[in-house]
């Protein structure tokens, strides 16, 4: 009995290393569909016709060389929602990626946002004063450009980042190649939804990656899954925004309405269901 065990127990370690090689080899041999932004700036997207996961996967990656005619820039609202399209276009920008989490009722952040020295909003702390796990790590925008920052375990950490703009996100992915340690207990981390991501690659290009969900034609990712993805996508530093409903990536000029990727909040496969979000991240040009 004990021979069998160890022998299923081997058996199981195997093909478990297979799928995942497996899932490895479909995302790095994809026929990735490659299309020019800008100068630097290219789209990349692809379908996985039930072949990523075992499940059908929809992708989006705006890849970003971070030069002197790009920036980074945070695009916010205190209070009043907005969809990421809107946001890109007030600002003139070239895309628009959606944000961290935010109050779906009254607007505003939930997690903090500070924007030219000035807080905008600050972390919405649990009744236990503890973070939540996306209070946890930030996108730091400083001269135009982006990093990934790890929460150092103090009450006052972003505030005490020098940068131009902080906006409070996570979980945490990846750190400085390092997967970090996610929770297995939580159903957020667990459940297959729409998501969006930043990563910075090991030959620093910025990643601006949505996942689409919640439809039979692409069915979400688990953050364990999403983790696995930014791995694969060559990421030295990778943070988890706000998906769900909120999922958008949106270019200028792409297409009829700009928006790249199939946001459910119409609950159609199409590209027409925004949902309004408080902050947004902005590449633009100079």
């Amino acid at each position: 009995m004990k021979i069998f065990s160890i022998t299923a127990l081997l058996l199981l370690f195997i093909t478990g290393g297979i799928f995942a090689q497996s899932d490895s080899l479909v995302v790095l041999k994809a026929d990735w569909k490659k299309e020019k932004i800008a100068s630097g700036v290219r789209l990349k997207t692809f379908w996985f016709n039930k072949s990523l996961f075992n499940s059908n996967q929809n992708i989006s990656i705006l890849e970003i060389k971070q030069k002197g005619s790009l920036f980074f820039d945070l695009g916010y609202d205190p209070k009043i929602l907005q969809k990421t399209s809107d946001f890109g276009k007030q600002n003139n920008a070239l895309a628009a990626l959606n944000g961290t989490f935010f109050d779906i009722a009254n607007g505003g952040s939930v997690d903090y946002i500070r924007a030219n020295g000035l807080v905008i909003n600050e972390n919405r702390l649990g009744k236990s004063g503890n973070r939540a796990g996306h209070q946890e790590s930030a996108l730091v925008f400083n001269e135009g450009k982006l990093s990934i920052a790890k929460w150092n375990g103090k009450y006052d950490w972003e505030q005490s980042i020098e940068a131009e703009d902080i906006m409070v996100s996570g979980p945490l992915l990846i750190l400085h190649q390092t997967v970090e340690k996610l929770d297995t207990a939580n159903t957020f981390n667990k459940t297959r939804h729409p998501r969006t991501a930043v990563a910075i690659t090991k030959n620093k290009r910025v990643l601006l990656i949505t996942v689409d969900g919640r439809n039979e034609n692409s069915a979400g990712m688990s953050l364990f899954e999403l983790t696995k993805l930014m791995r694969w996508l060559n990421a030295a530093d990778a943070i988890n925004l706000d998906g769900g409903g909120s999922t958008t990536l949106w270019i200028n000029n792409y297409m009829e309405t700009g928006v790249v990727n199939f946001p459910t909040d119409n609950r159609k496969w199409d590209h027409e269901g925004e949902r309004k979000v408080a902050n947004v991240v902005l590449l633009k040009k100079k």
